[in-house]
């Protein structure tokens, strides 16, 4: 079993592990969102094929070290045969017939073709693992995919608990106007306008809930599991980003390039002589004896030297097409690279704008308040009016609803920057 396919069972062990814990009623981790998204999309079937296309590739490699057989014959008719050009009384010198038959078997087996056998496994492993790590970054792109669904539903989640906070205040709002009402220092409409806002919360509530069952479908689409109403997604941690570069990307660029390493290696090999032992029987007319014209039997065995040269009117163009695709690769290694710190630095920028907003709406917060406090005590006692009141809570509300909306971004900007350098 390789080690590719141990990966393999321990990753469908651990995202069954977490199914169980996520059905049960557990909370669900953005890492586990990461982990069973990767299981569930159907590019992961890949991993078994590359797998079983090295395995026969390699199997069919190894068949380089066997020795190899032979069957050959040929039927000729030559305008001359060699003849003795002497005459000798009363003996009589047989004449070699024109039409001459050959039927034999060879068995050789490769000397120097052995190391030639050895890279062309290098270079099947090497390929099998490129494709494989082709896979790695293609599913490597799921994770931008599931931090917007999962950072959504997160702020969806905040909002509706900002909500929930804002009724509270309008529903105190309502038992001062009340009181005020039986003080006889506020009329019924007063407490009219605080209940259509109170019905305007529970309607922003409705949409948010129905916002969030939309982003939690298609996340649970992405991870293969049923995302209820109930199911609580955890706050992930504040992130200390890293500017290292760790993307499969990388990897893939490397693999490819010890892959040209190979192929170097293999055009100078097939440009050497090839020596071999072989072993070769049969039956022909004539034989091994040239002077007999009966059908005989016969082997010959052996060390073969074979030297095509021939490879070398393409030897120099090969090495200088092999050097371009080299140098090709270095280009989009190094463009990779470019556009990859480019949008670090685009996001270091978005992070830092957004911690500088979050300092200044704990201030606001503060502020709107104790301006909504105070004017709740002006409403009871009847110096300020049901707008007054619904502007202050309104106004603090909004306040609350940015520092939610900030410190998401936050986070969503922190694990995007993670995310990018492949952290």
């Amino acid at each position: 079993m390789t080690n590719k396919m141990i990966k393999h069972i321990l990753l469908t062990i651990s995202c069954w592990l977490i199914a169980i814990g996520y059905v049960s009623g557990q909370s669900l981790t953005l890492n586990n969102c990461y982990t069973l998204a990767k299981q569930n999309f159907p590019l992961i079937k890949q991993y078994e094929l590359i797998e079983k296309s090295k395995e026969y590739s390699i199997e069919n490699a190894n068949k380089g070290y066997l020795p190899q057989f032979n069957i050959a014959g040929q039927a000729t008719y030559q305008s001359a045969v060699t003849h003795l050009p002497i005459s000798l009384p009363n003996i009589n010198i047989p004449t070699i017939s024109k039409d001459q038959y050959r039927l034999y078997s060879e068995v050789s087996q490769p000397i120097t073709d052995l190391f030639v056998v050895k890279d062309n496994k290098n270079l099947i492993e090497t390929n099998a693992q490129v494709e494989t790590q082709k896979v790695e970054v293609e599913l490597y792109k799921l994770r931008e995919r599931i931090n917007q669904l999962y950072f959504g539903i997160l702020l969806i989640d905040e909002q509706i608990q900002q909500t929930t906070l804002l009724k509270k205040d309008i529903e105190s709002g309502m038992e001062k106007t009340n009181v005020a009402i039986k003080n006889g220092t506020a009329i019924t409409s007063n407490l009219n306008i605080l209940k259509a806002e109170l019905l305007k919360a529970n309607q922003r509530t409705i949409e948010l809930k129905a916002i969030r069952n939309g982003y939690a479908e298609m996340l649970a689409y992405f991870i293969g599991q049923t995302i209820g109403g109930n199911t609580i997604l955890t706050k992930p941690t504040p992130q200390v980003v890293s500017n290292t570069i760790n993307r499969p990307e990388l990897k893939l660029y490397d693999l490819q390039k010890k892959t040209f390493d190979l192929q170097n290696k293999l055009i100078t090999a097939k440009n050497l002589p090839r020596f071999s032992l072989f072993f070769q029987g049969g039956l022909g007319r004539p034989a091994l004896n040239m002077l007999s014209n009966d059908f005989k039997g016969y082997y010959i065995g052996g060390l073969r030297l074979n030297w095509n040269l021939t490879g070398f009117y393409t030897y120099n163009n090969e090495k200088k097409n092999l050097s371009i695709n080299q140098n090709s690769l270095d280009i989009q290694r190094e463009t990779f690279l470019f556009n990859t710190n480019l949008n670090l630095r685009q996001q270091n920028a978005e992070i830092i704008k957004v911690q500088e907003l979050i300092v200044t709406d704990s201030d606001i917060i503060s502020l709107r308040k104790s301006v909504k406090n105070t004017t709740k005590i002006q409403l009871e006692n009847g110096t300020a009016t049901t707008n007054d009141y619904l502007i202050a809570v309104n106004a603090e509300d909004q306040a609350r609803q940015s520092l939610i909306l900030h410190e998401i971004q936050l986070l969503m900007a922190q694990y995007n920057y993670q995310t990018t350098t492949g952290n």
